[in-house]
């Protein structure tokens, strides 16, 4: 009696890991409980702290001339009024944004909308177009539409895929069962749409609501044609306008606070459950909904957002290639631009995506304060102005590496600190969606950290990476500030042209580079409006 009294486990001991058990097949994050291997760690550690490098541009110029100047600086009215607008404007976005991204993407997916497809792509498209190209084909047309509601309408319009793109991969990875079941016992489309599906897009639908956020507080172009003045505007300004970077620097620290706050909410919605299924499931595809009366409803609202999203900015871009006398066309010139603009967006895409894996991996497969750190210290440099990450650049190349200033590596990092987050953002949520048991298994049979890393999870989150760095592409195509001034000297981009063009005024003139960056950039659009995970 006392020996099996002595090797039998304590009362309630088998439970907790059963129900551990049950947890991990129901998708638990694997190696949630572990401390990641040193084969991520590390490289996560780099990408981390090279996100971090205008943080320490940041506190040197603020505290430059004394905490107390730096803090008149962030409690002045001016800068409160600027907090004000800048939340506004991206509180007003981001709603907007999920609106129409959770709409077009349920309408594509999982109803019977005539032509899907078609519209899945067509939605996609705006993603080619520039911020400032948007804000001044509405200003073109409409020149009343300057300030807050021009400026949530351009980025709206071109924002709102970094929506749809995830909660459209979202709805095409979940189990179409759960719903059937809700519609089976009575539940009407709209109720089972806010109980199950919605709950099941929360991840996906606050990641992608989290880039928007942080595009608009970093946006540039736009605010600027608009003639509307947020954190963005005024550091600009405040950096031409004078030598002295502190109150510039100071304003920027502003932003950097807002972002660790937009991270750490957005962490907050992700919640515990896992987002991966054990296995692959039945293979049957989830059945459309009919739509019935509301078909002419659902077509029309497509076509309203492709019409005001699409065709009008390549609309007014046609009226400005066939007007005016200057719009002449430099082949050879047009032609080397846009392959350095090519080549440059290339080199950002690819180093961008060797520095967001690991720590998009981490983010997905390990829970604790470490691993948030580190995703949140990716997004360091995402909600900043481009000038001041371009100018934080030059201060270390200048002084620790100065081989590398005015050269194309320096502004390929540039693109890298500004849109890791774009990378991180798609490479977590597609080892999100593989099954973390297949790591388990892997590790059971001897394989080490790096082995599996190799053979089981990259090769299954391979298709969202591959469509994080086709979104990261097309996001530096467009990058305009830093490579205002980070670019090497006699080498121009796309953007830069279009905007030294657009700001002599020679609009016409103008008009064959934004055509050349909206052709490329919608190339990446469209296969990402086509990507079937």
């Amino acid at each position: 009696m006392n020996s099996t009294a002595s090797t039998a486990p304590p009362a309630g001991a088998e439970a907790p890991a059963g129900r551990r058990r049950l947890r991990a097949g129901r998708g638990a994050p694997s190696g949630s409980g572990r401390r990641p291997p040193l084969v991520l760690l590390v490289p996560a550690c780099v990408a981390a702290l090279f996100a971090l490098l205008p943080l320490g541009y940041l506190a040197v110029r603020a505290l430059e001339r004394g905490p107390a100047f730096a803090w008149d600086v962030v409690a002045d009215e001016r800068t409160l009024a600027l907090l004000g607008r800048s939340l506004g404007l991206t509180v007003v976005v981001v709603v907007a944004c999920l609106v129409l991204g959770v709409s077009l993407a349920w309408l594509t997916v999982r109803t019977a909308l005539p032509g899907a497809r078609a519209w899945s792509v067509l939605a996609t498209l705006p993603l080619a177009v520039p911020s400032y190209v948007a804000a001044f084909a509405w200003l073109a047309a409409e020149p009343g539409l300057a300030g807050f509601g021009g400026a949530a309408l351009a980025l709206t319009l071109v924002s709102f895929p970094y929506v749809l793109l995830p909660v459209a991969a979202a709805l095409r990875g979940t189990d179409p069962a759960l719903e059937e079941a809700a519609r089976s016992l009575g539940h009407s489309p709209l109720r089972t749409f806010l109980r199950v599906t919605l709950p099941q897009l929360r991840p996906s639908a606050a990641g992608g609501a989290l880039l928007v956020a942080l595009y608009v507080l970093s946006d540039f172009g736009a605010v600027s044609l608009m003639r509307y003045d947020t954190f963005t505007r005024a550091i600009h300004t405040s950096y031409r306008a004078s030598f002295d970077r502190t109150p510039a620097a100071a304003l920027s620290v502003v932003l950097v606070v807002m972002t660790v706050a937009l991270v750490a909410a957005e962490a907050r919605t992700r919640g515990r459950a896992g987002h991966a299924r054990t296995g692959t499931g039945t293979a049957r595809p989830a059945v459309p909904l009919p739509l019935g009366r509301w078909r002419p409803v659902a077509l029309l609202w497509c076509a309203a957002v492709v019409a005001v999203a699409v065709v009008f900015p390549l609309a007014a871009l046609g009226y400005w290639l066939t007007a005016g006398t200057s719009a002449t066309w430099d082949l050879p010139l047009l032609a080397d631009t846009a392959g350095a603009t090519l080549g440059v967006a290339a080199a950002g895409a690819a180093l961008t995506t060797v520095l967001a894996l690991p720590v998009g991996v981490i983010a997905a497969r390990h829970k604790g304060r470490g691993a948030r750190l580190l995703e949140q210290s990716a997004y360091a440099g995402h909600a900043l102005p481009g000038i001041t990450v371009a100018l934080a650049l030059v201060f270390f190349a200048v002084r620790y590496a100065y081989p590398l200033y005015q050269r194309l590596p320096l502004l390929v990092g540039a693109y890298a600190v500004l849109f890791l987050p774009v990378a991180v953002a798609a490479t977590r949520a597609a080892v999100l969606q593989a099954p973390p048991v297949l790591e388990d298994v892997a590790r059971s049979l001897g394989r080490r950290p790096w082995q599996v890393l190799r053979e089981i999870t990259v090769p299954l989150a391979a298709p969202g990476v591959a469509a994080g760095a086709a979104l990261t592409f097309v996001v530096c195509m467009k990058e305009l500030p830093a490579t205002l001034l980070l670019r090497p000297t006699g080498m121009d981009t796309l953007a830069t042209r279009l905007w030294t063009e657009t700001g002599a005024g020679s609009f016409a003139a103008a008009a064959p580079y934004a055509a050349a960056l909206i052709l490329l950039a919608a190339v990446p659009s469209y296969l990402l409006g086509r990507h079937r995970p």
